[in-house]
């Protein structure tokens, strides 16, 4: 099991598993080739860099950094050809109701849309998703299966 922590990314082969704990308002990204069964999972906090206090930050952070990086990685480091990359992602919760609408929105939703757009980027197919609600979430990155399984309290298992 390897765990991919706040604002990290890691990677995984055969028959290693991915995982990443608490999963509010942060998305959790998986780039993954299914037949040579090698992933990568970032842990995104927000979703986009300009917000950034520093000119260094952990690259797993924000949206438009973590994706690119991800496929910088599988692309160079794996030789993956990036016209068989796949994605997963789970997470983007509205933890806090607010009684007053938000003038950019929930972050949570700001995340999904943010990771998305970096996907079409790339030309990148989002096979699969479990976004939104209001609730957290754990998952884990099966790369013998290419499944994620996701986790939340009171709510179960799923499986994408």
């Amino acid at each position: 099991m390897i765990h991919v922590g706040l604002s990290e990314i890691k990677f995984a082969e055969s028959p290693e598993t991915l995982k990443s704990l608490g999963l509010g308002s942060c998305v959790g990204v998986v780039i993954y080739h299914e037949e040579w069964q090698i992933a990568g999972m970032a842990h995104v906090m927000l979703p986009d860099s300009d917000l950034a206090r520093t000119a260094e930050f952990p690259q797993g952070k924000y949206a438009d950094t973590a994706v690119p990086e991800l496929v910088k990685t599988m692309i160079a480091h794996y030789r993956c050809p990036i016209n068989q990359l796949k994605a997963k992602i789970a997470g983007g919760a509205e933890m806090f109701k607010s009684t007053r609408s938000l003038p950019m929105g929930s972050i949570g939703k700001r995340n999904v849309e943010a990771v998305k757009i970096q996907l079409d980027q790339y030309h990148i197919p989002l096979i699969a998703e479990e976004t939104g609600k209001d609730y957290g979430r754990t998952v884990e990155f099966q790369t013998l299966s290419s499944t994620l399984t996701i986790h939340a309290l009171f709510k179960g298992k799923s499986v994408i």
